[in-house]
């Protein structure tokens, strides 16, 4: 089997992914990071130690097949575009652009490079969601009408030690997220289970400011938005982006013309899969509460992978796409589709709901609406300012004694 050699672009969160590396026949060739220690620390723990560069450009013509990119959130596009001007394989982790012109571009490039590109969605890969994606392609639950995604990741704001990496400086990406933009891990599942994809969206955000925290940098204080997604087999989805109310979890449930199937929250990884009387398959119950289970052949691997076994399978399709010379499901058609959800929602909620239309960077009207458009709320790590608000609530900031609390954390 050809081993893939690969390079790591942000050694942080892409340092997590090499043992999914190896195991893919994989091996990582080289590292590119600002932070020296960070690559450092991260081949300490390799057997064959890779080249380690801080200018990307250098790490480019470093020789390998493909790139990972786990940089900042919300800053991949220009460098999966310079992956691909270059024929070069790229995986981008975990959103694929930060503004619809960047999408626009991305788009562009792919259509003209030899290389694949792919989405770094893992929670798809959880095994309940394989699970229902099995399921649902069995034809059991019929045609899919409506389905729910929630990623909902509420954490204690004053747990420092948590909290301090996290959101390193005033101006961190984090401090400005909205909470639609963080939104594939609730709407990619779902695309993933029924094939489905969004062509309008509305979105209503859920304020309510962080004031039992003593420490908040963060001038966001919505605690979720709320987004309606308008199919284009006439389906719906509801998906929460990245919420934070509640008790943390993943869940998600599809239902179709004959059945419907979820995750259960608070229950690991079991499944409840539901017919009525009339309409059951032979051989199911009305309700069918199970646990599934992995492949004999994916079991180890799996389970030893972070996020339910899906770091180890999105690097699988990486590679096999590759090996195999096909694209991948979450191309880069996917990966704008759910960006643009994410940032069209946001543009929604401030708006009280107003829908917005999802385009499809295939078609070059399309492209033409968007080219130009660089709004964003996050600042960029180059000192660029946003120039749209990140929160319902425009003039909403934490207390004064609030972020003094943050910055002294920060000390």
């Amino acid at each position: 089997m050809k081993i893939i050699k690969i390079g790591i672009f942000g050694a942080g969160r892409g340092g997590t992914f090499i043992d999914n590396i190896v195991n893919n026949h994989g091996e990582v060739v080289a590292l590119c990071d600002k932070r020296v220690e960070a690559m450092e620390e991260v081949a300490a723990e390799m057997e064959n130690k890779p080249a380690m560069y801080t200018d990307f450009e250098e790490f480019l013509n470093h020789d390998m097949d493909a790139v990972f990119l786990a940089n900042y959130f919300h800053e991949h596009a220009g460098y999966a575009i310079r992956c691909l001007e270059k024929d070069l394989n790229v995986i981008s982790e975990c959103v694929s652009n930060g503004t619809m012109a960047e999408g626009v571009a991305l788009v562009r490039a792919a259509k003209k490079s030899k290389g694949i590109y792919m989405l770094s969605e893992n929670y798809p890969y959880m095994i309940f969601n394989q699970e229902m994606r099995r399921v649902y392609e069995s034809g059991a639950l019929g045609k899919v009408l409506f389905a729910e995604g929630e990623y909902n990741h509420p954490f204690n704001l004053d747990d420092l030690e948590y909290h301090r990496p996290l959101r390193p400086h005033p101006d961190h990406w984090r401090n400005f997220l909205p909470r639609s933009y963080y939104i594939t891990h609730s709407l990619a599942p779902l695309m993933y289970i029924t094939g489905s994809f969004p062509v309008r969206v509305s979105a209503m955000p859920v304020f309510e400011p962080f004031n039992e925290y003593k420490h908040v940098g963060s001038v966001v204080g919505d605690r979720a938005t709320i987004i309606t997604c308008l199919n284009d087999d006439n389906s719906v989805f509801r998906v929460t982006g990245c919420a934070a109310f509640g008790a943390h979890e993943n869940s998600y449930r599809v239902c179709g013309t004959k059945g419907q199937i979820e995750n259960l929250r608070g229950m690991g990884d079991k499944v409840m899969l539901r017919f009525n009387d009339w309409e059951k398959p032979e051989g199911y119950e009305n309700d069918n509460l199970y646990e599934p289970q992995w492949s004999l052949e994916d079991k180890e691997l799996a389970e030893k992978a972070g996020h339910g076994g899906g770091d180890f399978f999105v690097i699988k399709e990486f590679f096999d796409c590759i090996r195999e010379n096909r694209r991948p499901q979450f191309d880069e058609h996917f990966a704008t589709i759910c960006s643009s959800v994410a940032i069209l929602s946001h543009r929604s909620a401030l708006e009280k709901g107003i829908p917005y239309d999802i385009p499809d960077f295939r078609n070059e009207e399309d492209c033409v609406k968007y080219e130009n458009d660089f709004s964003t709320p996050i600042p960029g790590s180059d000192g660029k300012k946003p120039d749209m608000p990140c929160c319902s609530h425009p003039d909403y900031k934490p207390s004064s004694e609030q972020f003094e609390a943050y910055l002294e954390m920060l000390k």
